[in-house]
């Protein structure tokens, strides 16, 4: 019989084995949108562990209630719930961050790494694992967000959080400022992670083993 993953393995698979944005390329919308300035991008950071490991505990505490044919039906308006909250949140204390993320706090509810955690994990599992399982992906998640931020707003704008970190004469790098700065920015980053730490065994999800 499979033996059960603890939750050091959980939450180092889901943290850096199987990082949903470097290994497993998900997320990309948000890691090129909101990564031009690090205030945004903590706040978005923020915004998904709280939505994702909220669904991820509540969809493992109703897995034994929810019908399978329904079941995404049941874990999109799980999901939505919690970002509706964070919308409002963040609208509410932060609304300059607010305005400059736009659209993309509300898309977290069609976000695959939060949809897909709660149907390969969440819905299979007891509540503490689950609960793990979010924390990891999420703070996983961040972690890139933050790594392309910092380099971003630093090349773009010669800041870091609004604080100069360049000496005046520095050009800022304009494309640094645009999708196609945070898109060669992931790349390299990616190429670098999957180039000096390659993965040593096939990704196969811990509910599955």
């Amino acid at each position: 019989m499979p033996r059960t993953p603890t939750h050091k393995n959980i939450f180092i698979k889901g943290l850096w084995n199987d990082n949903p944005v470097l290994r497993q390329t998900l997320g990309i919308c948000s890691t090129l949108a909101v990564t031009n300035l690090l205030a945004n991008t903590l706040v978005m950071c923020a915004g998904l562990v709280f939505a994702l490991c909220m669904s991820c505990l509540t969809v493992s505490l109703l897995r034994q209630y929810t019908p399978m044919r329904t079941r995404m039906m049941s874990q999109t308006l799980i999901i939505a719930s919690y970002v509706i909250i964070v919308d409002i949140v963040i609208k509410a204390y932060l609304p300059d961050i607010s305005e400059a993320l736009g659209p993309y706090v509300g898309l977290i509810i069609t976000n695959c790494i939060v949809m897909g955690r709660c149907e390969a994990f969440a819905r299979n599992n007891p509540p503490l694992p689950s609960l793990v399982d979010g924390v990891a992906v999420g703070l996983g998640y961040s972690f890139v967000l933050i790594i392309i931020a910092v380099v971003r707003e630093i090349l773009g704008f010669g800041t870091l959080l609004g604080f100069r970190v360049l000496p005046g004469w520095f050009t800022p790098w304009t494309i640094m400022i645009m999708a196609p700065g945070a898109f060669f920015a992931l790349g390299l980053f990616a190429w670098a992670v999957r180039y000096y730490f390659p993965q040593t065994e096939e990704i196969t999800d811990a509910s599955n083993r």
